[in-house]
């Protein structure tokens, strides 16, 4: 693949399903690899580069220009894996389009743009994958930037109040996430968790997998 070209799995218009920004319509533009395989991911599709499309730089602006809508979001799979994404983000920043990137943690995310909003999935130890973050992308997080910890099990709800409190994360963001994995821990029992704790985190359900229940791509 040449530069200035990103493979893609999938483009679309929906409604965005996480972040703070649930609830607003929203561009997405799904990158196809990954470099982890996340017990619980729902979006494995993307792992597939064969079934996956190339395009340029170009021709994705024109897309996101096309759609009308001035929120968009860059996923994956794991976007930072290519290296056209930053001139991806670039030039979507310099044209006034407000930009998210999903990331899972493991890759610095220390070049992107600082316009950028990183939303930053710090992987829990029932994903299989938590030993593969890579923690200094902390030192890298502004106050508009957010933290998204996907839970399976009351261990997980611990590790990520010991990762936030470890690392000072509020000192950082207040948008720090906690969403239960829906078919692993009941959406009640994290609100009781969180209540209990007084938690000063952010509860996140998937709003997608409510509105368009059992469909996995184009959402």
């Amino acid at each position: 693949m040449k530069s200035k070209e990103l493979l893609i799995t999938e483009i679309f218009s929906s409604i965005q399903g996480e972040s703070t920004f649930a609830g607003k319509v929203c561009f997405f533009i799904r990158l196809a690899g990954c470099n982890l395989n996340c017990s619980y991911c729902d979006t494995k599709y993307s792992f597939n580069k064969e079934n996956a499309q190339t395009f340029t730089i170009e021709q994705l602006y024109q897309e996101v220009v096309e759609s009308g809508i001035k929120l968009v979001e860059i996923t994956g799979g794991e976007p930072l894996l290519q290296d056209s994404v930053y001139e991806l983000t670039n030039k979507l920043i310099q044209n006034n389009f407000t930009v998210l990137i999903e990331t899972n943690g493991s890759i610095l995310i220390n070049n992107l743009n600082p316009k950028v909003i990183k939303i930053l999935d710090c992987k829990c130890p029932d994903s299989n994958q938590s030993k593969k973050m890579n923690f200094k992308n902390f030192n890298f997080l502004s106050d508009n930037d957010e933290i998204k910890f996907v839970l399976s099990s009351r261990k997980d709800y611990e590790y990520a109040k010991t990762i936030i409190n470890d690392h000072k994360l509020f000192s950082i963001t207040e948008k720090i996430l906690l969403s239960p994995v829906s078919d692993k821990l009941a959406p009640q029992l994290l609100a009781k968790w969180m209540i209990e704790d007084n938690s000063y985190a952010t509860f996140q359900l998937q709003l997608h997998k409510i509105i368009w229940p059992g469909i996995e791509k184009g959402v």
